[in-house]
């Protein structure tokens, strides 16, 4: 196993991080406060190539493996988790999926823009009433001969008034259960088409988090992806993807406050000598850079599997659980190391922990995640 990252990959990382450090983290706090999406740092993640990395370049993507993919959203989320959740979406759930299951005509129409950052995307599965439980669409779509008229509510839509382009999961023959689900490209000018209010949330402040309404939505039958009834199956397998950029963002979490933690440990002093040369602090921060390091492996494995195209469903979703659990764990610890600064907005680690929660809970809740990786695991008991 070699476990070195090759140039290619360095340079992706450092080039990933300087961007984070230079046009992120100024102004992250006041755009957490305010609830401010990072227009110009989005912008200039389209320019970088950072919207598209994964997409091939006849779709004017960077053509990257999953591996340099999940380096730049490390460092991204290192500075604004916001940003890099803007950013696995667009790539991990929207350009992979299109790319994967689309038709030539949908991959010209729309990944090219997608890919390249002229577009946003946002995937809507979740609703009121279908979170984990994703089988329970309540969003339908008549068939209508050539288009398809699609009503219904769609709730936790990231990048949900940012979007052009919206993956939108529909039932379109309830007796069938799951495999009655469709998924349709929907464009946010379609009549009928409403975003509603902004989620005044815990975490990740900064990006846009709506509902989607649908009224009579005419979608052309073109915008279907896959045959009929793909749909369920199109988002599970999207989601297994997007859950390695998760554990990512969920990675570069706990690593941008464990480095401010142990910064911190070197120029805060206490009874007469630097608060890292107390054991208390020391094993403090042993614990989370270990817990790091083997979280780090995991999301590597993840993606080492998806550009080897072996399988990689449970390994993407035992990164997730990890790493999820891992950044809640670095980030109450950083609070800690940080006493009493910790709990004010300055000194960033505050607001580490209000968006570390959210890696637990969105693409696949950490029960959800332990649901797969059991469900493999026997699977493959059965077979000895």
């Amino acid at each position: 196993m070699n476990f070195n990252l090759s140039e290619e990959h360095l340079l992706i990382r450092d080039t990933a991080r300087s961007f984070a450090q230079k046009e992120l983290m100024p102004g992250v706090i006041e755009r957490d406060n305010n609830q401010q999406f990072p227009s110009d740092g989005v912008k200039k993640m389209a320019e970088l190539g950072f919207l598209g990395m994964m997409t091939s370049p006849n779709y004017k993507g960077g053509g990257m493996d999953t591996i340099s993919y999940v380096l730049a959203i490390e460092e991204i989320s290192k500075c604004d988790a916001s940003a890099a959740v803007i950013m696995s979406v667009n790539n991990s759930l929207v350009c992979w999926g299109l790319e994967e299951y689309g038709t030539d005509k949908q991959k010209t129409k729309y990944l090219t823009k997608l890919a390249s950052g002229e577009l946003l995307g946002a995937f809507c599965l979740s609703e009121p009433e279908a979170g984990s439980d994703a089988t329970s669409q309540k969003t339908t779509a008549i068939d209508m001969g050539d288009h398809y008229l699609l009503n219904g509510t769609k709730n936790w839509i990231t990048n949900g008034s940012s979007a052009s382009i919206y993956l939108v999961m529909a039932q379109t023959d309830v007796s069938k259960g799951h495999k009655g689900i469709n998924c349709f490209i929907v464009e946010k000018e379609m009549m009928g088409f409403q975003v509603g209010k902004k989620e005044d949330k815990l975490g990740i402040r900064g990006s846009d988090t709506h509902s989607i309404m649908l009224t009579d939505v005419k979608v052309p039958k073109e915008n279907r992806i896959g045959e009929d009834g793909f749909g369920f199956k199109f988002a599970m397998k999207t989601l297994s993807g997007g859950r390695i950029g998760i554990a990512a963002q969920a990675l570069g979490i706990a690593s941008g406050a464990f480095e401010l933690s142990a910064k911190y440990a070197t120029e805060r002093r206490s009874f007469n000598k630097k608060i890292g040369e107390h054991q208390a602090i020391a094993f403090k921060l042993a614990d989370m850079a270990t817990k790091i390091e083997a979280a780090r492996h995991l999301v590597l494995k993840a993606a080492w599997l998806k550009d080897n195209n072996q399988p990689y469903s449970k390994e993407s979703a035992m990164a997730k659980l990890y790493a999820s659990e891992v950044a809640m764990d670095v980030t109450i610890e950083a609070v800690q190391i940080h006493g009493g600064y910790g709990f004010v907005k300055e000194y960033h680690v505050e607001r580490f922990m209000r968006d570390a929660k959210i890696t637990q809970i969105y693409e696949g809740t950490s029960e959800i995640q332990r649901i797969v990786i059991s469900r493999d695991i026997l699977s493959q008991a059965e077979i000895y």
